[in-house]
């Protein structure tokens, strides 16, 4: 299988899985500016929706959305236990921690990075964030990970757009739980591998 990336974006959540696992993936890094991949290919020809993550399965099709990549890579090994079973309850629970930091996290940090967001815009969606990161502190500082004893899908995918706070210089310092949590995951070994492998270090925050 073959991933569409960009270094430090989203699709670093796929690729810290997949490192996790053990589950060797091809990388191919993407302009998602010029919308050209790293060999030359025209990327909107791969998908039309102009961004990663991308990934090829082996017999050429084409999933995209981080959430629903994330899941499928978590269960070409479903004996590493680090995504609960399909039709299970606690598999509901997780897609629904992937969706909040999908829609209420994730996509809040979006008017930062463009160049022409009225500062009243960015005041709102700062205020906004602090909201929808105060309730994931909650949760942090009453168990290590963001589902229980062990680390997970969401908890890779939570990282990543946390690490995007220090480029927009968003405060943390009201959240030590997920402070914290940051620095666990950071010390984690495929983590330092997944970043290894995009250029990055675990210092390095991606825009």
């Amino acid at each position: 299988m073959k991933l569409y990336y960009s270094p430090g974006v989203c699709s670093l959540s796929p690729n810290i899985i997949a490192h996790e696992i053990g589950l060797p993936l091809d990388l191919e890094k993407v302009d998602t500016k010029a919308k050209r991949t790293e060999t030359g290919r025209d990327f909107l020809a791969i998908n039309p929706k102009g961004y990663v993550p991308v990934l090829e399965l082996d017999n050429g099709e084409l999933l995209t959305e981080g959430p629903a990549i994330v899941q499928y890579v978590a269960d070409q090994k479903p004996e590493s236990g680090i995504a609960p079973p399909n039709g299970t309850l606690a598999r509901s629970r997780l897609q629904e921690m992937l969706g909040y930091i999908n829609s209420e996290i994730h996509k809040t940090y979006s008017p930062f990075f463009k160049a022409d967001t009225p500062a009243e815009t960015l005041a709102e969606r700062t205020a906004y964030l602090r909201k929808r990161y105060q309730f994931v502190e909650d949760i942090l500082a009453k168990q290590e990970w963001l589902m229980g004893d062990k680390f997970g899908l969401a908890d890779a995918y939570l990282f990543v757009v946390t690490n995007w706070a220090r480029g927009i210089k968003f405060d943390l310092s009201d959240f030590p739980a997920l402070q914290a949590f940051q620095k666990r995951v950071a010390e984690r070994p495929a983590v330092q591998a997944a970043m290894a492998a995009e250029g990055l270090t675990k210092n390095k925050v991606a825009a």
